[in-house]
């Protein structure tokens, strides 16, 4: 499968677009939490959207222009075989040439500053590599 890019629309699924719709009026307090201080209105440079159907998933976060996907792992993610789907979605997306950052809701909500960080540190590092 070729990349993700413009030409295909970074993959966009329409088929998910209402699941999307519904996912992002009931997020969980991690993801309204990312999404209000540090990826909303170009905080970081950079647009970011929210709930981004690719495929056959669904992206928490996704910014196009960096080919970055960044999601919030809640207590869904610790069932039993979530691991494992975890891990294709990520080999899947990553195939088309999207990098992951993952964060435990845990670690967005309790150690804010660090994870704010990670994430600035990742969108420059992107940005530099693309220069």
């Amino acid at each position: 499968m070729e990349k993700a890019s413009e030409s295909n629309n970074w993959y966009f699924n329409a088929n998910l677009t209402e699941r999307a719709k519904y996912l992002r009026k009931h997020a969980t307090k991690a993801e309204v939490y990312l999404w209000k201080f540090a990826l909303k209105s170009n905080m970081m440079g950079v647009k970011f959207l929210r709930q981004r159907p690719v495929l056959n998933y669904i992206a928490d976060f996704m910014c196009k222009e960096l080919m970055l996907i960044i999601e919030c792992d809640g207590i869904t993610h610790q069932l039993e075989g979530a691991e494992q789907k975890d891990l294709k979605r990520q080999k899947v997306l990553g195939d088309i040439g999207f990098t992951f950052l993952r964060f435990e809701d845990d670690m967005v909500l309790n150690n804010s500053t660090t994870t704010l960080s990670i994430i600035e540190q990742e969108v420059e590092r992107i940005k530099n590599e693309n220069k």
